[in-house]
């Protein structure tokens, strides 16, 4: 192991990862639930992708975004997840700096990337609800094509100075990291600079990346709520409904789950350290399972792909 440095940049190569640092024999018992969890993410994302790809009925604008939701859920698993289980299993608790920084550059990004598509995909039921007649001409391949880019430019854009800030703090003392991933927090803290401007540019650009994002995911839903209720049509109101069902459920479980882990990163003093971190793994593990599973189940016209996909093996 290298040995601690007064700069980042010099011989300071590495870090360890202390995964549970007041229980580590939860990582025995958690390594299952952990790779069955990691496993349903992977198979049931690939699926997902694999089955919109083939079924030619399944290529339109709500689906594609569906698939860049996938995309983001496979690469933040594959990011974080076999890191962990690397430790559980084989106590493999080492990470290189420059790792240890591209793993929070695309923790940081992509979580807000899976906001902001969950932003745009309540556009996209805005229009088909509020909109139907329009909805051909406003929600095309090509708004499609320019919502990714934008979802990935933006959240890229404003989440790349916080692992460049990290990266520029001299780390004098310690190098172990009190947690199983790089955490902005959780790195920082080791350094002998000042890291308030750090913490405050994270706290920032999350709060106005994720708050602006929730913010016209809850119009969108206010509008399409008002516009449910006026229709007088038998059965149109449960139909409407079901068309953003899934992806309202996912949205709640999404917001939700990061409400319990900022509450308890602000408790820290609080509550054993152990518990964020759990969150902070779940949080990476539970939705990207969730997010195809709910779609699969709900979605008529998906359940109806896989089901021509399996027939086909």
């Amino acid at each position: 192991m290298a040995s601690p440095s007064n700069s980042s940049t010099g011989l300071v190569s590495e870090f360890l990862l202390i995964c549970f640092p007041n229980y580590q024999s939860w990582q025995r018992w958690l390594s299952l639930p952990f790779s069955l969890l990691f496993l349903l993410a992977m198979g049931a994302n690939a699926t997902l992708l694999i089955t919109i790809w083939l079924d030619a009925s399944l290529h339109e604008p709500m689906y594609y975004l569906l698939s860049l939701l996938s995309l983001l859920d496979i690469v933040l698993c594959l990011t974080v997840i076999p890191k962990v289980l690397a430790i559980f299993w084989f106590d493999l608790r080492s990470i290189s700096f420059s790792a240890c920084f591209l793993q929070m550059f695309i923790m940081n990004s992509f979580l807000t990337m899976e906001s902001c598509t969950f932003m745009v995909m309540a556009y996209d039921r805005y229009v088909a609800i509020c909109h139907p007649l329009r909805y051909p001409s406003i929600i095309t391949d090509q708004f499609v094509s320019r919502a990714a880019i934008f979802v990935v430019a933006r959240n890229a854009l404003f989440s790349l100075p916080v692992p460049i800030l990290s990266a520029r703090l001299r780390y004098c003392d310690e190098n172990i990291i009190k947690n199983c991933i790089c955490t902005n927090l959780s790195v920082s803290k080791l350094s002998c600079d000042d890291i308030t401007f750090n913490q405050l540019y994270q706290f920032v650009a999350g709060w106005t990346l994720l708050g602006s994002d929730l913010i016209l995911i809850i119009l969108s839903y206010s509008f399409i709520l008002n516009a449910v209720l006026r229709i007088k049509a038998e059965g149109a109101m449960a139909k409407a409904l079901s068309t953003c069902g899934s992806h309202f459920i996912l949205i709640l479980f999404f917001s939700t789950v990061l409400l319990v882990l900022v509450i308890t990163n602000l408790a820290r003093k609080r509550i054993p350290l152990d518990i964020p971190i759990l969150l902070n793994i779940l949080h990476h593990l539970i939705p990207p399972a969730l997010n195809p599973v709910v779609y699969g189940v709900r979605t008529k016209e998906i359940k109806q792909g896989i089901q021509k996909l399996l027939r086909k093996l």
